[in-house]
């Protein structure tokens, strides 16, 4: 391939033998003499959104004081290398949660109010309702423009470390915190190696794809003779930009090699999938490389992460804390396990910003992929030794593309500003203009 005087499509694909690889943004990509927002260098905005359920340690995670200039909270450790980018949310009310009147609590089942904040149907039948996500409403907006319009991620199999769901709520409630319609959740995806095939693995059969993992060869070695074809004509910078990508690819699959001949040589009684890594730790910065490295090549702009169910029996002994999850945030106010769980929580909140490193350090046209996302962390439980449902916490971090203002820790009053405020609030910065979303009562004041 020869480039002289023009510009490579922002949306070139290079085809092999039952793969399609996506490209990183490259110079080559932008054509000279243009405005950058008539390129393809023009920021693309991104959204992500994880939930984590049980919500914190009472204590450990909201600021010591209100705007900038607070201390760091001690869950919230973790973030501090981007504090600058960072929004600390309290006070808010996740009502969606909440049992409606004269009805059982079913604050166990219903996940999938956090991202539409509305109270789903009780049923356990086949007639659910729940709400549209907004990371659904963001991706009927700007989702289309990409292979992927969304990708949902979990690191817990729904049938696996996990309770049957009850209270009279059916599990989809429970399964999935991404619903393209009131009733179509989208199934969030456990397995490393799925979500790999689905970024690259087009065309082919599911044979060729089985053997070329069989004899751990890489989707990169039938595109050689392209890749070298095509960094024959740019220039030093983009060639070395193709070349850490490649290198970024062939990382993940010899990781996903791995997994799969360690579950595929566990004993037969294990609950976890072929192909999935049985440490959490592994699975879970798999998951988060895989979706940088989708956000990186505009496979998709828009992403959830399931981080576990409602009442969840996992532990996580990287975290150094060996209690299980659920039985964690049952600390009974005893000031030891109220520490012990702050640990958990702030090992959770070290994944996160796992992924916030890899996207701070994406270069993206004219600044980061983090500088170009809106990552959303939260909960709907405050003090979930209560079952309490107020004064919930909630993380932003990223640019917005100029839209948000971070080092600064917002507090609402308690029990006053649904959690639906903020929803439609993060709809703003997408441009989608909405007069409610689910329980919300207005915007958030100073966002």
């Amino acid at each position: 391939m020869f480039i002289a005087k023009k510009h490579i499509p922002r949306r070139t694909f290079l085809r092999g033998a039952g793969v399609t690889l996506a490209l990183p943004l490259l110079d080559a990509m932008v054509p000279a003499m243009t405005l950058l927002a008539q390129t393809a260098a023009t920021p693309k905005p991104r959204f992500i959104a994880s939930f984590i359920p049980h919500g914190m340690s009472p204590g450990y995670w909201v600021p010591d004081k209100v705007g900038s200039g607070f201390t760091m909270p001690p869950i919230f450790e973790p973030l501090a290398p981007y504090r600058k980018q960072t929004v600390i949310l309290s006070g808010l009310h996740a009502r969606s949660a909440e049992a409606p009147e004269g009805q059982s609590p079913p604050d166990h089942w219903v996940a999938s109010a956090f991202l539409c904040a509305n109270k789903p149907k009780r049923t356990a039948g086949a007639d659910i309702y729940n709400g549209t996500t907004i990371d659904q409403l963001i991706a009927q907006k700007i989702g289309q423009e990409t292979l992927l319009p969304s990708m949902q991620f979990a690191v817990e199999d729904p049938g696996a470390n996990s309770s049957n769901c009850g209270e009279g709520y059916s599990c989809a409630y429970t399964n999935s915190i991404s619903w393209s319609t009131p009733t179509t959740p989208l199934p969030m995806e456990l397995n490393p190696q799925l979500v790999f095939e689905r970024m690259f693995g087009d065309g082919g059969t599911p044979e060729e794809r089985a053997a070329r993992r069989q004899d751990d060869r890489s989707i990169l070695d039938s595109l050689m003779a392209s890749l070298s074809r095509l960094k024959v004509g740019l220039d030093p910078a983009d060639r070395l930009r193709l070349d850490e990508y490649a290198q970024d690819v062939r990382e993940i699959e010899r990781r996903l090699q791995i997994a799969a001949k360690a579950s595929a040589a566990a004993p037969t009684n294990t609950s976890v999938p072929v192909g999935v890594p049985e440490s959490f730790d592994e699975h879970i910065k798999l998951q988060f490389d895989l979706l940088a490295l989708a956000l990186r090549a505009d496979i998709t702009r828009i992403a959830t992460m399931l981080f576990a169910r409602d009442l969840t029996v996992r532990s996580y002994p990287e975290s150094g804390v060996t209690v299980a999850f659920h039985a964690g945030s049952h600390h009974g106010e005893d000031v030891k396990r109220k520490a012990e769980y702050a640990r958990l929580n702030r090992y959770h909140v070290a994944m996160l910003a796992y992924f916030v490193e890899r996207l701070a350090k994406t270069q993206d046209g004219d600044g980061t992929l983090l500088d170009h996302s809106l990552v959303l962390y939260g909960s709907n439980m405050g003090n979930s030794n209560q079952h309490r449902h107020e004064d919930v916490p909630h993380v932003l971090i990223g640019g917005a593309n100029g839209k948000l203002k971070g080092d600064r820790h917002l507090a609402y009053p308690t029990m006053t500003i649904p959690t639906g405020n903020l929803l439609l609030s993060l709809l703003d910065r997408f441009d989608i203009h909405e007069d409610r979303i689910g329980d919300s009562t207005g915007r958030l004041e100073d966002l």
